[in-house]
């Protein structure tokens, strides 16, 4: 597996924009991406500082259950589910993720 495939996407809400751009007291950043389901923390941190050139100090993974759509009248559907990862930097590190 390569490293370049373990991370899809970052996921670009406000809730992770606010994460990402405000350190808090603790002078921490948070970045967000959407990885593979068969990715663990010590793959993501490998793969994070090899791709952003960063030191990562900690990693948290959460599966994200689907959610139920209505997608027609009589129809009824579920979105998909999906493994997200926080990444967590030093308050002097940055990714650029938006350019």
């Amino acid at each position: 597996m390569s490293m370049y495939s373990l991370l899809i996407e970052p996921i670009l809400t406000e809730k992770s924009n606010i994460l990402r751009t405000e350190p808090r007291g603790t002078e921490k950043r948070y970045y967000v991406f959407k990885v593979r389901q068969d990715a663990n923390k010590s793959e993501l941190i490998k793969a994070v500082e090899k791709i952003f050139n960063v030191h990562p100090l900690d990693c948290k993974i959460i599966n994200v259950k689907p959610k139920k759509k209505n997608r027609r009248m009589s129809k009824r559907g579920y979105t998909r589910s999906y493994k997200k990862a926080i990444i967590v930097l030093d308050g002097k590190e940055k990714i650029d993720i938006v350019k």
